[in-house]
């Protein structure tokens, strides 16, 4: 949904493992210079035939986003910031798994683990910030008929930030590929 540059590298990931898979893929993809973050929840079918056709052809869905700012790292916090959900992510590699199917988000999470011990996975909503949970009804990764997995990927997962990881951006391409070929 935020594919572009929104959350960079995000659709290039997508797309290659859809391709690889052979699953269907609805991406919405910015311009590069194009950086608004608009909510999944506002992706409505109703507005969009291409998404509401994706829905209808689909049973389950892998939403893939990223999160952190490509090559920043806070290193001043407000008093109390690490106590917070998203201290507590922030200076983190971590997968944040979402969505509402969570039998599915268990099996990615699960998978996720073995393929990149390097990064942390976290699959328990109480740890998610809400906003990057997957959790409203209204997203669209929650709308196919057996609802879907919402994948948060660190900047370096992504290419991204001072220390880029291509190989581990590989191995999650390879990850989604087969999840999404296994859940056929």
């Amino acid at each position: 949904m935020h594919g572009g540059g929104q959350d960079r590298v995000t659709d290039v990931m997508a797309s290659r493992a859809a391709a690889s898979s052979g699953a269907s893929l609805y991406a919405v993809v910015q311009p590069p210079t194009l950086r608004w973050h608009i909510p999944s929840y506002r992706y409505a079918p109703d507005d969009s035939p291409g998404l509401r056709g994706f829905l209808d052809h689909v049973r389950l869905v892998i939403s893939v986003h990223g999160y952190g700012v490509d090559s920043w790292r806070m290193d001043w916090r407000p008093p109390g910031f690490d106590a917070t959900r998203l201290g507590q992510f922030h200076a983190r590699e971590a997968f944040l798994i979402g969505g509402r199917n969570r039998d599915r988000a268990a099996d990615l999470a699960a998978r996720l683990r073995a393929a990149l011990p390097d990064y942390e996975v976290w699959d328990d909503l109480d740890r998610i910030p809400p906003k990057a949970s997957g959790q409203d009804p209204r997203n669209p990764v929650n709308l196919a008929a057996e609802g879907g997995v919402q994948v948060e990927c660190p900047p370096r997962v992504r290419g991204l930030g001072p220390t880029p990881c291509p190989q581990d951006t590989a191995t999650l391409i390879d990850v989604l590929a087969d999840t999404a070929a296994a859940w056929t």
